[in-house]
């Protein structure tokens, strides 16, 4: 399988969760990726068993001088970026009434500029040549929780801005795809810790896993080899 063959791919998020696994399977797929995240350590670790075909990459996605470093070094190692997929984020469940400004702030500068700025990193680096960009919304950006007010504003965002750029894209006559996707509840590192903190844990996944169809919460693909 060599779908992604000659494709080169910039990954936030890539340390852990889905960001991990998207690196993984564009590696499987033939792509060289540059993998990001603020977490070196978890970075690397991620990155060591892609050998070559992976670069590591610390990057703060709230930080604009830090996107360009990382589209400029993911093109001298690799050659033209042609695929970004904005996976970082974070998290907190808070009510609005329990939800503090530093808090709001946070997960909006994570989750809604780090798109941003990768969106308009990613159409720059693509623009003459085409490419893709995928953006990592939520169910959560569809559904309103009572318990999600700054996460579900974050990841509403996602889904507009996405919208945005692609019709940018389009009028523009780039050959830039710009699409959200919007996974339901995934055993992540994040959800963990999520229900970690609950005073009920179990109590909590149960919950979580009956709002969804299979009634378990989404694990890692079991990837044809």
């Amino acid at each position: 399988m060599a779908r992604l063959q000659g494709k080169v791919a910039l990954v936030t998020g890539a340390a852990s969760g889905i960001g991990r696994r998207c690196a993984e399977r564009f590696a499987a797929e033939g792509a060289r990726i540059a993998m990001t995240d603020i977490d070196r350590e978890g970075l690397a670790a991620a990155a060591a068993p892609l050998g070559e075909a992976a670069l590591a990459i610390g990057h703060d996605v709230t930080c604009e001088a830090d996107w360009e470093a990382a589209v400029a070094a993911a093109g001298h190692a690799f050659g033209r970026l042609s695929i970004l997929v904005n996976s970082a984020g974070t998290g907190r469940a808070a009510s609005i009434e329990d939800t503090t400004l530093a808090d709001w702030r946070h997960t909006m500068a994570i989750n809604a500029d780090g798109t941003f700025l990768g969106c308009r990193a990613g159409v720059a680096a693509m623009k003459e040549e085409g490419g893709a960009i995928v953006n990592l919304s939520s169910v959560s950006g569809l559904v309103g929780g009572h318990n999600l007010a700054a996460y579900n504003a974050s990841k509403g965002a996602v889904r507009l801005l996405t919208k945005s750029v692609a019709l940018h894209c389009a009028r523009k006559g780039y050959a830039i795809r710009c699409n959200s996707v919007h996974p339901a509840f995934i055993a992540t590192p994040m959800v963990e810790a999520l229900m970690a903190k609950s005073r009920d844990p179990a109590t909590v996944r149960a919950r979580l896993e009956a709002q969804i169809p299979l009634r378990r919460l989404g694990a890692r693909a079991r990837w044809p080899t």
